[in-house]
């Protein structure tokens, strides 16, 4: 009997024990505890949503040609884009020929066959592009970056023809195996009876026969705080330190990383130095580890195409903003930019975005405008662009701030050879 209290006692006594731990190390109920896990300094609230790869990952235009000189264009978000490009993601390309760009006259094909052409702002690594479209893998293949595919078909030749042109600009690809019948291909092309007529320039640009109408809207704004960004991107927030810098900025420091605050609070700038340079860059690995930065650190509010500057040591990844089918251009003066990364090696050495963000859903006002077309915005455009060759004309937002949050004004945008982003004055 002696010996079953004693079991007893001790049994007891281990559990006291036990419960002293307990509360020794985590506390009680509602007080703060000893142990700090890391997830206690990341997202600690939700800031924006999270999004996956392929939702990032779209063409910034899909251009609908119709034979004898007939074009029309669809911008993303609107209903047939969405169909055509969707039922694309859905067929296999494979089996792929290489040759020389300069094997035939596109732009003249373009002018008499029916055809669709996405077009990728930038470029799109294969191995990325194999995330939204079925893609045989093909060594050779493999290796490139595509800016624009072509899907047409020819009454001379009952076939399919699908062009993979090559970012570099000197080769494309064509795929020999394509899971699209010629009725497939007209059906879609058929899509653009009917809708806003384009002509191709001599210059290679479109630009619209009939008014382009486009909604323009005011949408009341929110703005994420410093202190968020701060227990965001860093372990412990307590350890960092204030600096205030001469042009008015502030630099908060846990002396290993740094987060810069510029134009009156609305933009952040985030730099982590232990990113490595390395020769060996993985351009897909850099995305997917840029998008769950994005997604770990801030989120996204709305939706945001990626395009990519690649350099020797490093992916520069840029996020762009839209609302519905088109993008919204940056306003630096006020603090209201695109998303910006650099990855080296997978890990992100500079972070920077506008802590603005629109209230989608909220919208204040709406009107449809006209945008210029024809003759008109042919003349804008030249008078624009001077003596540089032009990449790309295309409708955009530009974001103006009111009391109540932002309008975004519809403009046409143009693109020079050099980088450079210009915007036609409306009247």
């Amino acid at each position: 009997m002696k010996e079953g209290l004693k079991n007893t006692v001790l049994v007891l006594l281990i559990t006291a024990s036990l419960v002293q731990s307990y509360f020794l190390i985590y506390r009680l109920p509602g007080s703060y505890s000893i142990v700090n896990s890391e997830s206690n300094y990341i997202k600690t609230e939700n800031m924006g949503q999270e999004q996956r790869v392929e939702n990032v990952l779209f063409p910034d235009q899909m251009i609908i040609h119709m034979g004898k000189d007939k074009h029309t264009i669809f911008y993303p978000e609107s209903t047939f884009y969405q169909l055509i490009y969707s039922r694309l993601q859905g067929r296999n390309f494979g089996n792929f020929e290489r040759q020389s760009v300069d094997s035939a006259d596109w732009e003249e094909l373009k002018k008499k066959h029916p055809g669709i052409e996405l077009s990728f702002d930038g470029g799109i690594p294969v191995s990325l592009l194999q995330r939204v479209m079925q893609l045989d893998t093909d060594s050779l293949f493999q290796a490139e970056t595509i800016h624009k595919i072509w899907i047409y078909t020819s009454d001379k030749d009952p076939k399919v023809h699908a062009l993979f042109f090559s970012a570099r600009g000197d080769v494309v690809y064509e795929a020999s195996d394509v899971d699209l019948t010629v009725q497939d291909v007209l059906q879609h092309v058929d899509f653009g009876t009917g809708w806003t007529p384009y002509q191709l320039t001599e210059a290679g640009y479109y630009i619209p026969k009939e008014p382009l109408e486009v909604l323009q809207v005011e949408i009341p704004t929110g703005q994420y705080t410093v202190e968020q960004m701060q227990r965001s991107l860093f372990f412990d927030p307590s350890m960092t330190r204030n600096i205030q810098e001469k042009d008015g900025s502030e630099i908060y420091t846990d002396s290993k990383r740094s987060l810069q605050v510029k134009y009156n609070q609305r933009w952040i700038s985030y730099n982590d130095p232990a990113a490595v340079l390395t020769s060996e860059v993985d351009r897909t690995k850099d995305v997917l580890a840029a998008i769950d930065f994005v997604n770990q650190y801030g989120g996204f509010n709305g939706t945001y195409r990626l395009t990519m500057d690649t350099e020797d040591q490093s992916t520069e990844i840029n996020l762009l903003p839209y609302y519905d089918s088109y993008q919204i251009l940056d306003l630096p003066q006020y603090g209201f930019e695109h998303m910006y990364l650099d990855v080296q090696k997978e890990s992100v050495a500079t972070y920077e975005r506008s802590l603005l963000y629109l209230r989608e859903g909220e919208e204040i006002d709406k009107q449809m405008v006209q945008l210029p077309y024809g003759e008109e915005l042919e003349q804008q455009i030249k008078e624009v662009a001077g003596d540089t060759d032009l990449v790309s004309v295309y409708p955009a937002y530009h974001p103006q701030p009111t009391e109540a949050g932002m309008k975004l004004i519809p403009v046409w945008t143009v693109k020079l050879s050099t980088g450079e982003v210009r915007t036609l004055e409306t009247k």
